[in-house]
């Protein structure tokens, strides 16, 4: 049989009764029984065993439907409707999309031409997966960050770094060696994978156990993860994150060909480093770079000032990259002046290749990381457009995508996707209906990739640089909503500042777990110190609010109303006890200990003065009222109880009635009554009285104290 919960109600009385009608009188106890809930462990594998191992022809279509959304929705497709808005918002998308691709890659540690068929490759597969109609996956900047990061790593340690000109002879060699010979030498493997091969089989390892990563996510349903990921931290971790890239990518801007710094502190030593050899700046690359800003980044403003006329924005980065390679080509900048250009990008597709199953040792804990961000940034902007366009999407589904949008394409020579807020935007604000605008920005991609790839050999890399930090402007202009995020939350502030200054200057990885930690343990700090008001009552009605915070409020004479705004468990029990013994100005402990020295030294006065002056002066301290005779704690924002909370309760309890003053509970959650009657809070013998509203506990202790001095008066 289930325990059962004792409340108790109030009701006025007219009259007093005498004896022990008077005190059944003042409330009526009412019983509450929980429901008893079935715990067979067996009957419940059995239940779910059937249910998961049924099979029906429309169960099979809705799993298949499910997985597969594009079902559901093409066949509805309108053709009137939304294919201009597709057609348009695909193409726009995909013109900007060349250009930072490019650029990216380099970000990555790759060549050009991988950062294109992550964007080819990636469109299609949500267009398949993808539960949301507006979002563009595709290469983010960050992603590529830390991607570059571990691929320069593993690069440094095979060795490519160290000894240039040995790789460079014993890849020659082995261009000689027939490559029908059976792979299991792994030497020649790696005589014939240079360090370019090298970058992208590392990047493709990587992205293939992120996905991986993901779609386990998504099967175990784990997406709460992200909930550890709050809008501040994910804001100031973009933020810190994107002065690294600033960072890596202004060596480009000066051309200085100096080797990328990784691990603990890059920024500061990329910085070093880049001071140090800035007497070798190329000059041709860095007005290169001047011109290519002058241009890009007013442009981008009046994009943005006239985005609300403009049917489609202006593709300032395309025209960009156009003009500078026809500048580059036939002012024969490389040849003349040393500067550095992207180099031949090929044509077409390479065989598809699987990823290096040694290498996943080095790379699965890198790739954890990257998993997190990639879902939480896809699944918080698919949920944001979704309910700006009034319609669903699936967190579920969505950790499916994009775990398939990084296992598939690691097969095909790609490196991690996500969503990305800049695309977007675009692509919504230019019509976007459907996930149909995808594939016709997978089809732009393809026409470069087959047609018009090479044609980039003499673009400068400072203009692709150009192009990865004027890109950077929004994560920077994060600093300019400060004063408004301090107003708002000062905690939320300080998360995102800590975030962001240990992302940009340890690392990108130990930033973001700096910023969960730090972040957790704001909330546990919220719990250890929390608000702790006394109550006073609202004229006219049965309602208590904070004495602090209004004006106005009436308190009952005898009775001091407490409220504890957390959960009480061990981490703030002794704050609990202390806030309360503060509040009420009565510490039940020093009382008693007042009371017995006040015995004491009573006794010894006896035994040295028999006329008692002083005796009487200690019997009036020890009998000297407290002021109040009821404690009621309102328990309506105590979310749970652990054991020490259920002692500290025990223990409050029983100090304030050795003192002659009860304590009330009242407003407790079914949660916290479960906990006291595990806890054998409410023992025989013991009046520990539970109320469904503070007003009722208050009037109880009104009337009953009304009782008693009623009765003491009679005497």
């Amino acid at each position: 049989m289930a325990a059962m919960v004792e409340f108790n109600n109030v009701h006025s009385v007219t009259e007093m009764p005498e004896g022990d009608d008077a005190k059944r009188s003042f409330h009526h106890r009412m019983f509450l029984e929980p429901q008893e809930k079935k715990r067979s462990m067996k009957a419940l594998m059995v239940k779910q065993a059937k249910k998961t191992c049924s099979c029906t022809p429309a169960k099979v279509k809705d799993y298949v439907f499910s997985f597969f959304p594009v079902l559901q929705w093409l066949p509805k497709y309108k053709l009137r409707e939304y294919l201009l808005g597709d057609i348009m918002s695909g193409v726009i998308v995909g013109v900007l999309l060349v250009p930072q691709s490019i650029a990216y890659s380099l970000l990555a540690g790759q060549e050009p031409i991988y950062g294109l068929y992550t964007s080819f490759f990636a469109s299609i597969i949500y267009f398949i997966f993808g539960t949301s109609r507006h979002i563009s996956v595709g290469i983010f900047g960050v992603l590529c960050l830390m991607v570059g990061q571990v691929v320069d790593r593993e690069i440094q340690r095979a060795g490519y770094d160290l000894e240039p000109a040995a790789l460079s002879v014993l890849t020659d060699t082995a261009a000689y060696v027939n490559t029908t010979i059976s792979p299991v030498n792994q030497t020649l493997q790696k005589l014939l994978c240079d360090k370019r091969c090298y970058a992208i089989t590392v990047g493709a390892t990587m992205t293939f156990i992120a996905g991986v990563y993901q779609v386990a996510m998504g099967f175990f349903q784990v997406g709460f993860v992200s909930v550890y990921l709050s809008d501040s931290l994910l804001s100031g971790f973009v933020t810190g994150a994107s002065f690294t890239i600033l960072t890596s990518q202004a060596k480009y801007l000066l051309g200085l060909d100096i080797p990328r710094s990784s691990g603990i502190g890059s920024l500061i030593a990329t910085w070093i480093n880049i001071f140090r050899n800035i007497h070798k700046t190329n000059i041709c690359d860095l007005i290169t770079s001047f011109l290519c800003f002058l241009v890009l980044i007013p442009t981008k403003e009046l994009n943005e000032y006239f985005k609300s006329r403009l049917k489609a924005p202006v593709p300032v980065e395309l025209v960009m990259i156009v003009a500078a390679t026809l500048a580059s080509h036939f002012g024969k900048l490389r040849d003349t002046y040393g500067s550095s250009v992207a180099g031949h990008i090929p044509t077409g597709f390479l065989p598809p290749r699987p990823p290096d199953w040694n290498l996943i040792p080095n790379v699965a804990l890198d790739a954890i990381p990257i998993a997190i961000i990639g879902f939480a940034i896809t699944v918080s902007l698919s949920e944001m457009f979704a309910k700006k366009h009034g319609y669903s999407v699936r967190a579920n589904q969505e950790m499916y995508a994009i775990g398939f949008c990084n296992i598939i394409p690691s097969f095909f020579h790609c490196f991690t996707t996500s969503a990305a807020l800049a695309k977007t935007l675009v692509k919504e604000s230019t019509g976007c209906r459907t996930q149909m605008s995808g594939m016709v920005t997978s089809l732009v991609i393809l026409l470069v990739l087959l047609v018009i790839a090479p044609l980039f050999y003499s673009l400068q890399k400072c203009v692709l640089a150009v192009i990865t930090i004027v890109n950077l402007r929004g994560a920077l202009r994060k600093f300019k909503d400060l004063p408004k995020m301090w107003h708002l939350s000062r905690v939320d502030t300080v998360i995102w500042l800590v975030t962001m200054a240990a992302s940009a200057l340890i690392s990108t990885e130990i930033g973001l777990l700096v910023g969960v930690c730090f972040s957790m343990l704001c909330v546990i700090f919220r719990t250890q110190r929390p608000e702790a008001p006394l109550l006073g009552w609202v004229a006219e009605s049965e309602t208590y609010e904070s004495l602090s915070a209004y004006k106005n409020l009436q308190t009952k004479p005898g009775i001091v109303v407490f409220r504890f705004e957390a959960p009480l468990y061990y981490i703030n029990k002794e704050c609990f006890k202390s806030t309360l013994y503060k509040q009420t100005g009565v510490n039940p402990v020093w009382v008693k200990e007042a009371k017995k020295k006040a015995a004491k030294r009573m006794l010894r006065e006896k035994e040295v003065d028999s006329s008692g002056n002083q005796t009487s002066i200690s019997m009036d301290f020890v009998s000297e009222p407290l002021g109040f005779h009821t404690i009621v704690i309102d328990c309506c924002a105590v979310q749970f109880l652990d054991t020490a909370g259920i002692r500290t309760l025990k223990e409050v309890c029983k100090d304030y009635r050795e003192i002659d003053i009860q304590v009330l509970l009242a407003q407790c959650n079914p949660s916290v009554r479960s906990s006291l009657i595990r806890g054998e809070f409410f023992k025989e013998g013991e009046d520990h009285l539970l109320f469904h509203s503070v007003h009722q506990a208050v009037d109880f202790a009104l009337d009953a104290q009304g009782h008693s001095g009623t009765s003491a008066s009679k005497n």
